[in-house]
């Protein structure tokens, strides 16, 4: 019976272990690595009614991006949509606990209504081999045409490809052959505030008051406390700057309120832009290659024409 016992609680505990190991991992991925959860959870649209992008709202620097898509495609049909974020890939950022290492890249990318991620079953081996072992999904479950990736290594993606399924205006009755605004937000490295409202530690900290600084207190798993003798009410401020920042002042130093402590240690940025596709009907594309070869045909016949006309005027005159 005390054999029976011991292995029910064993096992109960295992479970606890289990349970508790996952929950571990799966908050540390959420808020240390995967920042497009951030404006999935924070927001319905990524893209404002003014037309930022939301990722805007923690990654304040901005940086260029750019987007390849074909002027035109057919229905049904699969294609590329490339997303270039170009940075030096040598530079380091400031990790969360406050040491250096390489950039992440995300994306994300807002379709018409219609377009979506293309299945695995239509995607060509060409495509594949250009998409890598990178893991796209979708914003919400029902807005199948915004897409977003990351964070993945910058090294190695600092241009995403999408593979991209246009829709079919002969099956669904909202698709319509027009031209058609895309628009895509591209960000490397962290953010410098979370949805929250703080501060990451890969950003500026200022002083909260004006006064002398007393006392610099390097704290045992990184960062500093501050102290500052308040000089309008006589008062200290203790100022916390998390590991990662590096310190701009000393002890003894004046200061004034909003004056930069440490240095900037933000190595990245975002960036967004947008472009135009043509969803095309297949039967303008035959009626203008139609059109086309008539008037080729027409024009040999005119100077077939044209050549027939000189040689009778040519023996008119030989008469």
């Amino acid at each position: 019976m005390q054999n029976r016992n011991t292995y029910e609680w064993t096992k109960k505990m295992t479970r606890l272990i289990s349970v508790l190991v996952m929950i571990h991992i799966i908050t540390r991925t959420s808020i240390s690595n995967a920042y497009p959860i951030f404006a999935q959870q924070c927001y319905e649209n990524p893209r404002e009614a003014t037309g930022r992008i939301v990722c805007a709202n923690c990654h304040l620097a901005k940086k260029p991006v750019d987007i390849e898509v074909p002027q035109s495609v057919l229905p049904n049909t699969v294609f590329e949509a490339i997303v270039k974020i170009p940075y030096d890939t040598q530079m380091k950022q400031v990790l969360a606990n406050g040491k250096k290492g390489a950039l992440n890249v995300g994306a994300v990318l807002i379709l018409p209504e219609g377009f979506e991620l293309a299945p695995p079953d239509r995607i060509s081996p060409e495509i594949r081999q250009k998409t890598g072992n990178l893991y796209f999904q979708n914003y919400r479950p029902n807005k199948k045409n915004i897409i977003v990736i990351g964070p993945v290594p910058g090294q190695k993606y600092s241009e995403l490809v999408f593979p991209i399924l246009s829709p079919d205006p002969a099956t669904d009755k909202e698709a319509h052959f027009l031209k058609y605004p895309r628009y895509v937000g591209g960000n490397r490295g962290r953010g410098q505030i979370y949805p929250d409202g703080s501060k990451s530690n890969n950003t500026v900290y200022s002083a909260s008051a004006t006064g002398r600084i007393s006392k610099i207190l390097r704290k045992e798993k990184g960062g500093y406390e501050i102290t500052i003798d308040n000089t309008s009410d006589g008062g200290q401020v203790v100022d916390i700057v998390p590991p990662g920042p590096e310190l701009l002042i000393s002890e003894g130093e004046l200061i004034k309120v909003d004056q930069p402590l440490t240095n900037n240690p933000n190595m990245g940025g975002f960036g967004q832009g947008d472009a135009e596709i043509v969803l095309q009907d297949p039967l303008r594309v035959k009626g203008l290659l139609l059109f086309l070869a008539s008037v080729i045909l027409a024009q040999i016949f005119l100077v077939l024409k044209k050549k027939q006309f000189e040689k009778v005027q040519l023996a008119e005159m030989n008469l």
